[in-house]
Order: structure tokens, then sequence, then C-alpha cells
């Protein structure tokens, strides 16, 4: 319990609060929130209902019909408490009886009408294990666990509009530190489902890793995924505060990110899918170094060296047999841009047995060092490489949105079930890719961008052994609008 509590005070410290480290253990709420439902018995304003489900129901009535007074509305305090006392001790079954708040059965509002408080169920608690029967209803849990810890204002969602009242009344009744609850429009976010328990269902189903995976909208997931704090309070910033509820545009939150580690990340020249390049002109023994700048959005982050050498690896979709004519990258006879290198002509290719393309021969310009040329020529196609003897390997993890649909909750059909829309391509693995020998030294909760390619960082489980990398996002947005 203590391990769960932690974890969601580090995901809201992520994003830049300050929380009180106070761990209040269930047993510890459990505990001051029957003492104050025994407070509230004997204020005359609780009492003990022996009233089955049914009728329960049937007596609460409805908008157009108010509700009927139990039989049970007239028992003396110290009966009330010497019943829920026992019911506390578990001398009656599931359901055999309920605490009931005493307010107005004639009330519209119909939360007003007797609520329950407390219910009786033997069942073990994953935190208190048997040591209690009786559990708090919502509404009678809200306001006192907001209560006990201090809370000053409680943001809630529309449906609990009519809920304020009951909130409020029992706060006044208990003569406790009231706070106030205020109500807003849930933020919903487009291909994406943000009910835990709809996402519970997703983890339970294996259908994804677990709350963490950096596909799910939880703050463990965007953290591991690669999210910073600020592009998320951007989001919410634009979003805004609204009383009326809507769906906003996964994009939008997409164009915050971007915007946000576009001025952090660290550059780097990462290979995702290799192939490689061998440059029949330069010599074999010959290693050159060039300088790269780290970020060009901040000159504070300095320059680093990379190695340039006979044999290098480039993106296999950087080149292109039979080009068409919009293709301005690699081909047979055709020069392009090294970054940061030279240019480069593709003189021939070899293929292996299956007639996959496995090398392509290359001769170099030394007069275009640095990436231009003094007889004015240019190119038109500019790649990135990583040098084959100056390389790591990785394993990089590729994510995208869960759904396909815009709004996963309005699912059509019988079975109105939401999982029928999961993208099943949401998640592959790309097992050989080439990074450039400094991201050896890489660090976790650092932001990376890998030129042509987009964000990046390493993931949880990476190590110095094997280094496991989580795509954040991609460069640009290539969903059709």
């Amino acid at each position: 319990e203590a391990e769960y509590v932690r974890s969601i005070i580090e995901d809201v410290q992520w994003l830049g609060y300050n929380l009180d480290n106070k761990i209040l253990y269930a047993s510890d709420y459990f505990e001051q929130m029957y003492y104050y439902a025994i407070d509230l018995i004997k204020d005359g304003n609780a009492y003990v209902d022996d009233s089955s489900p049914d009728e329960l129901k049937q007596n609460r009535g409805t908008l157009q019909r108010p509700g009927i007074e139990s039989k049970y509305r007239s028992r003396s305090v110290e009966e009330n408490i010497e019943i829920f006392t026992s019911m506390k001790n578990g001398k009656f079954s599931d359901g055999e009886k309920v605490l009931r708040a005493k307010i107005d059965m004639k009330s519209s509002n119909i939360n007003l009408r007797d609520p329950i408080l407390y219910r009786i169920i033997h069942k073990r608690h994953h935190r208190t294990d048997n040591k209690w029967c009786i559990y708090p209803m919502y509404d009678w849990a809200h306001g006192l666990e907001d209560s006990i810890e201090g809370i000053t204002h409680s943001i809630c969602t529309l449906e609990f509009e009519n809920h304020r009242p009951l909130y409020d009344w029992l706060l006044d009744k208990l003569k406790v530190h009231h706070p106030q609850q205020i109500e807003f429009a849930r933020l919903n976010l487009s291909y994406s489902i943000l009910s835990k328990r709809k996402l519970k269902i997703l983890v339970d189903n294996n259908d994804v890793f677990n709350w963490d995976d950096p596909r799910m909208p939880t703050l463990s997931g965007m953290r591991r995924r690669g999210y910073s704090p600020e592009s998320i309070k951007a989001f919410i910033l634009k979003t805004g505060v609204v009383r009326r509820d809507g769906i906003s545009d996964i994009a939008l939150l997409e164009h915050s990110l971007r915007e946000d580690l576009n001025k952090r990340a660290q550059r780097v020249m990462a290979v995702l899918d290799p192939i490689k390049v061998v440059i029949e002109n330069f010599p074999s023994e010959k290693i050159e170094i060039f300088e790269a700048e780290n970020n060009p959005e901040n000159i504070n982050d300095g320059k680093r060296k990379i190695s340039f050498s006979k044999e290098l690896w480039i993106e296999r979709s950087d080149f292109m047999e039979h080009p068409n004519k919009n293709f301005y990258r690699m081909t047979v006879g055709n020069e392009v841009r090294l970054k940061y290198a030279y240019y480069v002509k593709c003189n021939s290719i070899e293929k292996d047995s299956d007639g996959n393309i496995s090398t392509i021969y290359c001769t170099y310009d030394p007069k275009t060092r640095g990436g231009w040329s003094d007889d004015g020529r240019k190119v038109k196609g500019t790649i990135h490489w990583v040098s084959v003897d100056d390389s790591v390997n990785a394993e990089v993890r590729l994510y995208d949105r869960l759904f396909n649909i815009e709004n996963p909750n309005n699912v059509e059909g019988e079975n109105n079930d939401f999982t029928s829309n999961l993208n099943h391509e949401s998640f592959s693995t790309l097992n050989f890719c080439k990074i450039e020998r400094s991201f050896k030294n890489a660090q976790k909760k650092i932001y990376y961008q890998f030129l042509r390619n987009g964000y990046f960082i390493l993931d949880k489980d990476s190590s110095k052994d094997k280094l496991i990398i989580n795509r954040t996002i991609t460069l640009r947005d290539s969903y059709k609008k």
C-alpha cells in the first residue's frame, strides 16, 4: 500500500507539484470514518436500516414521486449505535443492514433522500485484509477523505454536481474542515479511453502490458513513453476549463509534445532499419571526426564528436532502386549529402539470394567536407548515417495510438465492447537499430531526437548491456485530418 501511494505522489510530483509525502493507510481512513459515523448517529443524523435492497430502491422514489420514510428511521440513538457496532464486528450477513443519513425523503434531489453511508460486505480487502466488513459508500468517503487530507478545493466532473449538496450536508453536520467542491467538464481525448474502469479491463485482459504501458493515458505511462511534464501542462492550458462535455483532439496534445521536445531534446543520429553503404574511394584505415550540434535550439547544449568511416549504415527507406520523380534521396547515379559529412554518389548495389538489397556502393567527393561544395553545385537530398565501426546496437519500441476510432466510447452493436476498436498495430519492436556511439552514455529521463525519425527516450528496463528505447512520437503528424 505504501508503494502504491508513493507511486501516485511520484506521478504528481513529476508534473512539478509539491505534495506532502505523508502516507495515510486505508486502515487509518476506515478507522476515522467509522468514528465520524458514530458522531453522526449520536447527533441524530444517521440510522441503521434493516430494509431489503428492493425495499430501499422502491422507497427511494423517483423524480416525479417523493420517497417514503423507512419504518426504522425512528430508532433511538442508543439502538443505532449498538447495531452499527455489531455490524462492524461482523454479526450480520451481507446486505442485511445499512447505515443511512437522515436527511429528507421528499427532497427534489434524490441524493438527499436518506442516502446509504455504509454497507456490509464480508470480503477480503486488498489493503486491510479481513479487518473490516463494513465499507463506506463513495459520497460518504469523498467528503471525509478531502477533509482529512486538508483539501481546499475538491475538483470533480459534472456528474457530481447533484452530489454537492450531500457533500456539503455531511461535512456541515460533522463540523469538520469543509473543502469547496467545484465541477467542470471531464477531459476526454480522441483515440483514447480515460475511464479507470475501462483501462483496468485493458490491463486485466493483457491488451496492454500494465498501467505504465507507454500507450496508456496514465501519468506513469506517459512518463515512460517520454512525455514531458511541460508538454502536458501546455496542453491542459490550451484546452482550458469548461462546463460542457466534449472531446479534445489528441493531435493538440501531440503538437504540444513536439513543440516542447523540439526545444529540449538532445539530437542523435540513429538508423532504425539499417542497410550498409560502402564508400569505395575512402581509405579503409581512415577515421574522420565531425562535430555535430547537440541541440540547434539551445547553443548551451554544446556539440559532440561523431566518427566517419568507409562503411556506414543508412536507413533502408533512404534508398530506392527505381525512384519516382519526387524521390530526392539515394538512388543509383544520384548524389546526396550525408549530414555533417560529404556529398556521396551511389554507383552500384548488391543483392542477397532473395533479391533484397544488402549493400550500396558509393564514392564521396573529398572537396565537400561539411556537406558543402565550393563549385556551387547543390543536392536536394540530405540523409543521416552512422559509422559501422562506431555504432551501438539497440532495441527500439514503436508505439502508436491505442484505438482506431476517434471516440472509442461510442461503440455500436449488441456487445457494446469498446475493446473491439483496439489498434492491434499500436506496438512493434525493431531489434537491430544502429545508433552513434555517444548514445552508449545516454541517461534515463533525458529526451532525445533521432534525426529525421522522431523523439525517443530510454525505457526503464534499459541497461548498459541492452539499450531499450521507446519512441515517444514521430517528428510530424502522419494522420490524415
